[in-house]
């Protein structure tokens, strides 16, 4: 009856926790724009005042670039740590935005009741979920639920670059049970989903040079190498017929999916054709023998990003380049090593490189995947709780980007992580006209409640 008192204090509080997002939601805190140095602080100082507010022992952190905001609710029961950001991304083209991006409101978008404004989505209301399910449960119980400590930062737009010497400096008292981060999406409307596994990235940028200078292709062309051709056929080399990535030894350390997990994503009815109809396509172009959530989930992949060489200006210039460029993503998973796959595609590369050539090498960061340990038994109380809220039953689920602050729980304070968010594809983040729907918000504050009966 105390779980149905705090639903019941949730369903009455609504407006009044929505009243609190907009507030917090009308502080421009975009952490890569130096201009917004004093405005990301004060964000961080209004999440320090709510959680004051609350009774927890909150305070601010310095740190080289913008503050981390901790708090502790000193309470008994599994030591639980949740992780949000309260930074957001930069607005333009502010041209395409139908409101002021920091000037917030509740708008009605094609009968739906959606929160419009930049950091709706990410991540300042799927924060505030977590907030207000705690304010909630103190509003019922006199006290807050749980042994929990907060940390919210303010750089995770801008490539987090305090929060690795932040964990390793406070790892004794960081180190939890568990985390809990609220930073990603529903898997359909109407049905949540809990990621128990994230793929890591490697990047790499590749020049290959030849001449001292471009030369004109008709007093040289056919007879001097052309740093384009041999790129191309370096990149065109990195797939085989079937979609495989050919880079040797790729594939070492990538798991087969379980039966259990296989059964279940084949149980979500997932329509490639009709995902990728949303981007004007409807093949599937990866591994052939792979279903489509495979390749979005739990398959590694090699992806082409960006190509540059020679003139691709307005008319016609018949040049050879003396260099031409391509940056290269790896998405990878299970335990494949980021640095022997690096160390491996670069000996790929100088192999196919003719001796007129040269190349050079620029990596663009390292992080492996992450996987949860989902025999935890709170993974199944969590997902048991979030199909009591939702229309339809919680699933696992992959995702197919990076969340780099999964992996670092993992390898720095040795601690599984459970992301649980309640975002929409179609929630702009990142983009104009950001949103998030008042029905995410608000069972996604009741779906928090209901997780933290069944495991704080």
């Amino acid at each position: 009856m105390t779980l149905d008192a705090v639903l019941d204090r949730i369903n009455a509080d609504l407006d009044a926790s929505l009243d609190r997002l907009l507030n917090f939601l009308r502080i421009p805190s975009i952490s890569t724009d130096p201009d917004y140095l004093s405005e990301t602080r004060r964000a961080a100082e209004w999440l320090r005042d709510e959680l004051a507010g609350l009774g927890c022992e909150a305070q601010i952190h310095d740190t080289p670039g913008h503050p981390m905001v901790t708090a502790t609710t000193g309470g008994e029961g599994r030591p639980i740590l949740f992780y949000g950001h309260y930074d957001v991304q930069p607005v333009d083209p502010l041209e395409l935005w139908t409101r002021d991006p920091f000037d917030p409101a509740i708008e009605d978008a094609d009968g739906t009741r959606v929160i419009r404004g930049r950091g709706a989505s990410d991540d300042k209301g799927q924060l505030m979920t977590f907030v207000e399910a705690c304010r909630a449960w103190k509003s019922v119980h006199g006290s807050l639920p749980g042994n929990i400590t907060f940390l919210f930062e303010g750089e995770e737009e801008s490539g987090s670059p305090s929060l690795v010497p932040f964990l390793e400096a406070n790892r004794d008292w960081l180190s939890k049970d568990l985390a809990l981060i609220c930073d990603t999406g529903l898997f359909a409307k109407g049905r949540p989903g809990i990621v128990t596994q994230l793929r890591g990235l490697l990047g790499e940028e590749v020049v290959i040079k030849a001449a001292s200078k471009d030369l004109h292709s008709g007093s040289f062309g056919g007879l001097a190498a052309n740093p384009i051709r041999v790129l191309s056929r370096i990149l065109a080399s990195l797939h085989d017929e079937n979609g495989r990535v050919t880079v040797p030894g790729f594939y070492d350390g990538v798991p087969d999916l379980t039966d259990t997990m296989r059964a279940q994503w084949d149980s979500l009815g997932f329509d490639a054709s009709a995902f990728l109809s949303g981007v004007g396509l409807a093949m599937p172009a990866g591994e052939r023998d792979r279903t489509a959530l495979e390749q979005l989930w739990s398959r590694p992949t090699a992806e082409i990003n960006g190509i540059r060489g020679g003139y691709a200006g307005k008319g016609f210039k018949t040049v050879l380049p003396a260099e031409a460029a391509a940056k290269i993503s790896f998405r990878l998973v299970g335990d494949q090593d980021p640095h022997a796959i690096r160390e491996s595609f670069r000996a790929m590369v100088r192999e196919m490189l003719p001796g007129d050539c040269k190349v050079e090498f620029h990596g663009h960061g390292a992080a492996p995947a992450s996987r949860m340990d989902i025999s935890n038994p709170a993974f199944e109380a969590a997902r048991t709780a979030l199909g009591q809220e939702w229309p339809e039953e919680a699933a696992y689920i992959g995702a197919g980007g990076s969340i780099p602050i999964a992996g670092y729980f993992k390898s720095i304070l040795n601690m599984d992580s459970m992301l649980i968010g309640f975002g929409r594809d179609d929630d702009q983040i990142h983009s104009p006209n950001e949103k998030y729907d008042v029905e995410s918000f608000h069972r996604g504050t009741r779906s928090w409640a209901r997780i933290l009966s069944e495991i704080a």
